[in-house]
This record gives C-alpha cells, sequence and structure tokens, in this order.
C-alpha cells in the first residue's frame, strides 16, 4: 500500500526585543544563571505584568509579511501547567483570539512554487532553560536537571502552519524560508543554537487516496532544520511500520535523538482542554487599529521571494544563483554593494559562490563577520578584468584577503602577483619549454590537443603562474605553427 505523509509545523521564535514580553528585565542571551529576572518574571506573588509594545509591533509585522489577516481585538490567556521551567505555573499566551489568522507561506520544492497556509499567528511568554545532567545532556535518561529562569519572559512568537507539508524534504524548505522571511524583516535572529528558534512537527500517514487524517505523533527537540528533516523521514518509516504489521499509531509526543537518529517516546499527546485555559485577569484586551497596522505594513522590506525574483530580472543571473544570494537579507545586501562597485552581476555572483561560500564553510564564518569589504572584492574584480593579476592569481589574493582583511593592491604589491603581459618576455620563455619538451611538440603536431596544455603549464610554472595565460596559448600556437 501506498502512504501520504502530513506535516504541520509549530515554529517558535524569540523576538528582538531589549526587554521582556512583561517586565523590563533584559533578554541579552549568554548572562550568567538567574541573573536577568525579577520577581515578576519568576511570578512572586502581587506582582503585576506590563505588556511590551515593541513585541505586539513585531507580531504584527511577521502577521504582515506572512500574508495573515490581522485582527483588531485580541486578548491573553493562561495556559496552566506545571513544569519545572514554568515558575508561575502557567505560561501567557493567547488561545482563541490571537493577534492574527490564515495566513499564507509560498516555498519553492523541486523548482515549483507551493504554497502553505498559516493557520495562526500569536504572542506568548518564554519558559525557562533546564539544563539536563547526565552523559547525553538529554532528558531523557538525566540523572538531575538545573533551572535556569533568564528566558522566562522573553517575547515568544509562535507561527503554526496548516498540515500541508507532504515531504521531510518540503519541511526543510518552509522552516528555511520561514527563518530567511523572519530575518529579513529583522523580527528574530533564529539563532537554533541558542534556542531562539525551535521547531515542533506534528505528522501522521495515511493510504494515498483515503481524506481522513491518520493519528498524529509530536516530535520535539530538533535544533537543527537537517535534523528535522531526518527526524520526519525517520517518523514516516516507524508509523509506516507500525500500519504494515496490524498495529495502532498512539497519539504521543517523542523526542528526537540525534546520536541513534531514532525518535523516543516522551508521553502521551496532551490536548487542548488539559490546559485550562481562562483569559488573562492581569492583562485588559489589546486593540490594534488600522492605522497601526497600515504603518507597520509600510516599514516592510522587500521579502525574499520578490527579492530572488528581482534579481533574476535586474542582474541577468539564473534562478540557482538569485536562490543563494539571496538566503540571507546580508549576502543580498553584500552582493548589491559588490556589483555597484563593479557591474558585472554575474561575475560577482561566480566569485561569492565558487570562493566566498567555500572560504566562509571552511572557518565557519558567517557573511556579516567574513573580512572582504564589497570595496576590497570589486577592487580584486577590477585587477581581474584588466589583466593586472592572472585568474590564477585572482584566487590567491583572494585567499589572502579573506585570511588577513587587506586590500587586493596591498597584497599583490607585497608578494609581486603582478601578471607577466609583456610579449618578448614571454616569447622567451615559450622557446625555452619548447625546446625542452620536444615530446610535447611532436604529440601537439600529431594532432594531440592536450600536448598544448602540458607546454601552457610547463610556462605557468616558470612564471609561478603569473604569466598571461592567454597570451601564452597564442604565442605557443604561433611558434608551433
Amino acid at each position: 500500500m501506498e502512504y501520504e505523509v502530513i506535516i504541520g509545523l509549530e515554529v517558535h521564535a524569540e523576538l528582538l526585543t531589549q526587554s521582556k514580553l512583561f517586565c523590563g528585565c533584559s533578554t541579552r542571551f549568554g548572562a550568567g544563571p538567574n541573573t536577568q529576572t525579577c520577581p515578576v518574571c519568576l511570578g512572586l506573588p502581587g506582582v503585576l505584568p506590563a505588556l511590551n509594545e515593541r513585541a505586539v509591533e513585531l507580531t504584527i509585522r511577521t502577521a504582515l509579511a506572512l500574508n495573515c489577516q490581522t485582527t483588531s481585538f485580541s486578548k491573553f490567556d493562561r495556559k496552566n501547567y506545571f513544569y519545572p521551567d514554568l515558575p508561575k505555573n502557567f505560561q501567557i499566551s493567547q488561545y482563541d483570539q490571537p493577534l492574527a489568522r490564515n495566513g499564507y507561506l509560498d516555498i519553492s520544492v523541486n523548482g515549483k512554487i507551493k504554497r502553505i497556509r498559516i493557520n495562526r499567528v500569536h504572542l506568548e511568554e518564554e519558559a525557562g532553560k533546564l539544563i539536563h545532567i547526565g552523559e547525553k545532556g538529554q532528558i531523557g535518561g538525566s540523572e538531575a536537571s538545573l533551572v535556569d529562569f533568564n528566558r522566562t519572559g522573553i517575547p515568544l512568537l509562535e507561527i503554526v502552519s496548516e498540515a500541508d507539508l507532504r515531504s521531510a524534504e518540503e519541511a526543510y524548505q518552509y522552516l528555511t524560508t520561514l527563518k530567511n522571511t523572519l530575518q529579513y524583516i529583522e523580527v528574530s535572529d533564529c539563532k537554533m543554537e541558542e534556542g531562539s528558534l525551535r521547531c515542533d512537527a506534528n505528522i501522521s500517514i495515511r493510504p494515498k487516496g483515503q481524506e481522513a487524517l491518520g493519528v498524529k505523533t509530536e516530535v520535539k527537540n530538533m535544533n537543527s532544520f537537517r535534523f528535522v528533516q531526518k527526524a520526519l523521514e525517520y517518523e514516516a518509516g516507524r508509523q509506516i511500520k507500525i500500519l504494515e504489521s496490524g498495529g495502532n499509531i498512539i497519539q504521543e509526543t517523542r523526542l528526537w535523538d540525534p546520536v541513534q537518529e531514532i525518535t523516543t517516546s516522551m508521553r502521551t499527546k496532551e490536548f487542548a482542554h488539559d490546559y485550562r485555559y481562562f483569559p488573562e485577569p492581569d492583562l485588559v484586551p489589546l486593540i490594534i487599529t488600522p492605522e497601526w497596522i497600515e504603518k507597520i505594513r509600510s516599514s516592510l522590506p522587500e521579502l525574499p521571494l520578490a527579492k530572488k525574483e528581482r534579481f533574476v530580472k535586474q542582474y541577468e543571473i539564473p534562478e540557482y544563483d538569485a536562490e543563494i544570494l539571496t538566503s540571507s537579507k546580508s549576502m543580498a545586501n553584500y552582493y548589491e554593494e559588490i556589483v555597484k562597485l563593479n557591474p558585472d552581476p554575474k561575475m560577482v555572483s561566480n566569485w561569492i559562490m565558487s570562493e566566498l561560500l567555500a572560504l566562509m564553510k571552511e572557518d565557519n564564518l558567517e557573511i556579516e563577520v567574513q573580512p572582504i569589504s564589497p570595496k576590497n572584492f570589486a577592487r580584486m574584480l577590477q585587477l581581474l578584468k584588466e589583466g593586472i593579476i592572472s585568474g590564477k592569481i585572482a584566487k590567491t589574493v583572494f585567499a589572502e584577503m579573506f585570511r588577513t582583511g587587506k586590500d587586493p593592491d596591498t597584497i599583490v604589491k607585497k608578494k609581486s602577483l603582478v601578471q607577466i603581459t609583456d610579449e618578448e618576455t614571454l616569447r622567451q620563455l615559450v622557446e625555452k619549454v619548447l625546446q625542452e619538451n620536444p615530446k610535447s611538440v611532436e604529440e601537439y603536431r600529431k594532432g594531440k590537443e592536450k600536448a598544448l596544455g602540458h607546454l601552457v603549464g610547463q610556462v605557468m610554472k616558470l612564471t609561478q603562474g603569473k604569466a598571461n595565460p592567454h597570451l601564452v596559448n597564442k604565442l605557443l600556437q604561433d611558434k608551433l605553427r
């Protein structure tokens, strides 16, 4: 029997605010445990929350970027449950009247655009962080857990998709596109390694052609998009095996184990009524005016998909290039700054994708902190176009720029890397190489074109790669005739 995979994702992103959602405590990452807390975020008796306006604004900003219908009336609710990282034993969240509903996000899958519906976007407070003591550092099998309340109360955005995803690959593309969008509109830094972007996945399977949905499981503990993809692939296979062996799927929450690359059962899945939601009595309802919404809408930047389409049209580069270059706002801005200084879009694109990204990957650096400025990048390309340096030397210069941050002129001068273009000098070297390689000369005259490449290589070797390869080719061919 053929099965269809049904996936819906719940993404949580910490918002880029300087203070928490209901108090003035800092949201800075990396402070000592329990040093950024106060009676409000610790839930001490008698305290009252005060709503952070900037957090509401960033949530509306996200909703508009995701084509959602924003609401004019919203409220907060208490989500009641006990867990060691939740000092109040309830979380202030939004239940039946969130800030936005019914949006969508277009993703690219195998060269085609697929629309994924967004069920809701709402705002809530973050819980604390548990540090599990044990060999694996995970809750399963840990000896003890420590709690850090610094994160408690940080504004948290929850984006819930409809179950429109049909494969682990689609889920990966959705998450990548969503992360890119959140970074473009500057509402979250989306640093998964710092916990500011997290994802829970709901997955079920059903026989192809069946309308009714199967029993779903929720998968947690996935701290990278690749882990999300692997976890969903494993979980789909696990559920299919159970059904094919005559068993039944249990609705439960499962944890992804990245070491064994399997999911393990954590607890049976809870339902909404288990949380005993009721309106938060210490916060008044939230009224959103049309004027405020339009003001936020007018401040939205060009979004990733629109920027990608513009790059293809304006710079006449392939769609693949445009997709890589717009994969982050910083990368797109960097590319356009270079093109302003060196108006050869394809040449710039080639060097970013072939040389720069390779060096960044090798040193595990992001585009924001890599050391080559747009000005130096453009100048190096200009030296190459003017024939002052060869393509081979350009790669050497570029690598040195990346290591030191120096400008290309300084590197070329210091290392004497100027390309040799003097015909008389090269003619003498060509004659020397022809005399020392009679076998290659004979092979070329017998029709073996590869022999010419060997001869060119010998000239380049004599000049330590500084000879102009096009001129060397021409002089060799003239002499061989």
